[in-house]
């Protein structure tokens, strides 16, 4: 008789979720998926508000990545107003943005996943957590403390808070960059390149004792989707986080679509629904569902471009590409390319507070609606984050619709906790490290549910009123 194991919850992630593993008669895994327990509205709760609110609203869908919502809605907002902003604009939220993917990035990996990688997925559960590295591994952990705190602090300097900053606006930032604020953020970035390339070279060190999660941790072909932007002669495709154009790859290195505007995403992506889980499973058109899967984040973008663009990120890119000899498909290297992109991050954010307007104080462009619609994109920590605003003739929002990074990955995460699974779990003699190794590949891709979980149509629900002894009282189905 068929059995099933269940993880709930997914530990050490953003959100609650939980895994199902589905065994046969003979205890092999038959099936494995990863469902998101919890629901948000976001996208209906901005109906009727109007859209300069956009930018502060969406940015409290999390309080882990208020920042980039901040981004990707202005930007959304920006092509409603149909203005230019000012480039010291540009610079200034590129900064916060890069900023905002340091802090993440360091919360992912020296918090959520380094006590697998410095203890083993076998390793003692009763240590293998945050405070079991603090204690054994102090100097780790002090560094993924102040990295990340160094993040933060840009943020505050930026925009007045850590958390749910109002400075990112419609038109632009809401106040300019002081002089003073610029050295104190210059004087941070030694530290922060310094913890970057020392916990680069520790990883490097100890990639060959998780040779086979590399090959079975969400190693599978795929399409990788991300913003690029062109290089300065235009031939090569570099790095990008705030502005760009969306990029497709194959798993052979081929690029199937490019230069596609924002405002075309439509044109490539659609979304499908699933009865067991409220995150929903985009997919690339062209292929169907679901076949079109396709993975963005950290890997994907380093698949997808030929250059960082700053020079410590572009030696170790350089290492990274050499790894596979076309897109380095093992999702376990996202890890690594966490690692280089807050390399990248200092360096670039260095590179733009020494740009000779980022003091300029024109910052913000000011214009009433000129367009009735507005896409905004961007990179996210957890990959390609897209805002889609249409309004009435007063400027109030009729229609949202938010594609969240770990949306994008739904499909992938998918078939990575089933690869995962059959690899791994033998139903005859269940360990403990076995369900870890489920868990550890969710890990990989760092996913933030509060942020990705909205409404579409009619979602299944069930609310169920109990007594005081936990007896069913009635309960209501939806769906």
């Amino acid at each position: 008789m068929s059995k099933q194991i269940i993880i709930d919850p997914v530990t050490r992630i953003e959100g609650h979720s939980k895994i199902t593993i589905k065994l046969d008669d003979m205890g092999a895994v038959q099936d494995a998926r990863f469902h998101v327990t919890q629901f948000r509205g976001f996208e209906k709760f901005c109906e009727g508000r109007p859209f300069s609110e956009m930018p502060s609203l969406t940015g409290r869908t999390c309080g882990i990545c208020p920042v980039s919502h901040l981004m990707a809605s202005a930007k959304a907002c920006d092509e409603i107003l149909a203005v230019e902003i000012p480039e010291t604009a540009v610079k200034l939220r590129s900064i916060m943005n890069l900023a905002q993917i340091i802090q993440s990035h360091a919360l992912s990996f020296f918090h959520l996943s380094s006590p697998d990688l410095l203890f083993g997925m076998d390793g003692d559960p009763a240590s293998r957590h945050i405070l079991g590295v603090v204690e054994k591994y102090p100097t780790l952990a002090v560094d993924g403390v102040m990295l990340r705190k160094i993040g933060q602090e840009i943020i505050e300097l930026l925009g007045g808070k850590r958390i749910h900053p109002a400075w990112v606006v419609p038109g632009g930032v809401s106040s300019p960059l002081t002089p003073e604020d610029r050295e104190i953020i210059l004087n941070k970035l030694p530290e922060a390149k310094a913890i970057c390339e020392r916990t680069l070279s520790w990883f490097k060190g100890v990639i060959d004792q998780f040779k086979d999660e590399v090959n079975t941790f969400g190693n599978f072909p795929s399409l990788f989707m991300s913003l690029v932007s062109p290089s300065k002669d235009g031939k090569l495709a570099k790095l990008e986080h705030y502005d760009g154009t969306l990029r497709f790859m194959d798993a052979d290195g081929k690029i199937v679509v490019d230069g596609v505007n924002s405002n075309r995403y439509m044109d490539y992506i659609d979304e499908a629904v699933e009865p067991d889980t409220y995150l929903k499973s985009p997919y690339f058109k062209q292929l169907g569902y679901p076949d079109g899967i396709y993975r963005v984040g950290p890997l994907a973008r380093l698949n997808l471009i030929d250059l960082c663009g700053t020079p410590k990120a572009d030696q170790e890119l350089s290492e990274f590409h050499a790894l596979s000899s076309g897109p380095n498909l093992s999702s376990f290297q996202q890890h690594y390319a966490r690692l280089i992109e807050m390399l990248y991050g200092v360096e670039r954010i260095e590179e733009l507070l020494n740009e000779p307007d980022i003091l300029d104080k024109r910052v913000r462009a000011f214009a009433k609606p000129n367009r009735s619609e507005g896409v905004g994109v961007s990179e996210a920590p957890r990959g390609t984050l897209m805002h889609h605003y249409k309004i009435d003739d007063n400027g109030l929002i009729t229609w949202v619709n938010m594609i969240i990074a770990t949306g994008h990955n739904n499909l992938a995460m998918n078939r990575s906790v089933k690869q995962v699974a059959q690899h791994y779990v033998k139903a005859s003699h269940l360990q403990e490290g076995m369900l870890n190794r489920v868990e550890a590949v969710i890990r990989t891709f760092d996913p933030c549910l509060s942020c990705s979980t909205h409404a579409m149509g009619q979602m299944p629900l069930l609310v169920q009123l109990l007594g005081p002894c936990g007896e069913l009282l009635d309960e209501v189905k939806r769906g």
